[in-house]
């Protein structure tokens, strides 16, 4: 069911929420947390049906915020759905005028009792999560550098104002490229004296793996530019030979280590839902991230 609501306030959109889901059958959902979605008019119709995909492995209360302009008298409308195209729920909440400079107010009653909350920003974040207003009210906070105009500055801002809880998702997108990193030293007896990764100029998934190589291997690593935007090859360089990761299709690549067979193996791109929805397998904080954006801050 959907509601619309115009001029509107919380306590109103709560109610509305109690009748979307007595219309719906459902006076008790099983959902696991709340997803603040933090986005502009731009993005927000993408942003909200990646979010619906997300909740069905995770059911959740989805709120978009979308902030306005900030002159004028405070506004807010809403849209309130239960049951439409997904297992949870959403709010969608435009907010205007001097109503801005405090949303955490309109979205704080409407957040799930007893229950993590977690704000994603699909575009432009602010340059310190944490201590934003909305940001303050989630246990977690995702940021995406590579959807702004200028990636590896937007990942180096919210890195320099790190706090344990936030993740930007350049980071998820190297999981993949971990795993194979990891299992290709595993399989490997020689000690890695340097590497190389080659990558297109600005990314910052790129820039976060030569970092998480560096701290974790203790070596230096170079970084060459492709004429593709993804990453392209990681090699590792030991006595005994190469390490070497190296991308051959959209969905594949070259795993070679020295004294084995090279063989194809899958590395295939992934939506933005299934990088959200690894990010909410784990609420706590991440050491590793941690530890690899201080190095990268540190080199830079």
């Amino acid at each position: 069911m959907e509601i619309a609501l115009e001029k509107t306030n919380s306590s109103s959109i709560a109610r509305a929420m109690v009748k979307a889901r007595m219309a719906a059958g459902s006076p008790a959902m099983d959902m696991v947390l709340t997803l603040l979605v933090v986005t502009d008019d731009d993005n927000v119709a993408e942003a909200l049906k990646t979010a619906t995909i997300l909740s069905r492995e995770h059911p959740s209360r989805v709120i978009g915020v979308i902030l306005g302009d900030g002159r004028g008298a405070a506004r807010l409308n809403a849209k309130v759905r239960v049951g439409v195209n997904s297992s949870g729920e959403s709010i969608l909440l435009r907010i205007s005028g001097e109503l801005t400079k405090h949303a955490e107010s309109v979205v704080l009653p409407l957040l799930l009792p007893d229950s993590p909350v977690v704000v994603w920003w699909p575009g432009k974040a602010p340059a310190s999560p944490s201590e934003d207003a909305i940001g303050r009210l989630a246990r977690r906070r995702l940021t995406d550098a590579e959807a702004t105009d200028s990636p590896i500055r937007a990942l180096k801002a919210v890195a320099r104002h790190y706090e344990p809880g936030d993740t930007d998702l350049s980071w998820t997108r190297l999981t993949p490229w971990r795993a194979l990193l990891a299992a290709a030293l595993d399989q490997s007896d020689g000690k890695v004296t340097s590497g190389t990764v080659v990558a297109g100029k600005g990314n910052p998934a790129a820039t976060l793996l030569v970092a998480w190589l560096e701290s974790r291997l203790k070596v230096s690593i170079t970084t060459k530019h492709s004429d593709t935007p993804q990453i392209h090859s990681v090699a590792l360089h030991t006595p005994e030979g190469d390490v070497l990761i190296e991308r051959i299709t959209a969905h594949s690549c070259h795993f070679s280590v020295p004294g084995s067979s090279p063989r194809e193996v899958p590395l295939g791109p992934r939506t933005l839902a299934e990088l959200l929805a690894e990010d909410l397998r784990r609420l706590d904080a991440d050491d590793v991230y941690a530890a690899t954006i201080a190095h990268m801050l540190g080199e830079s």
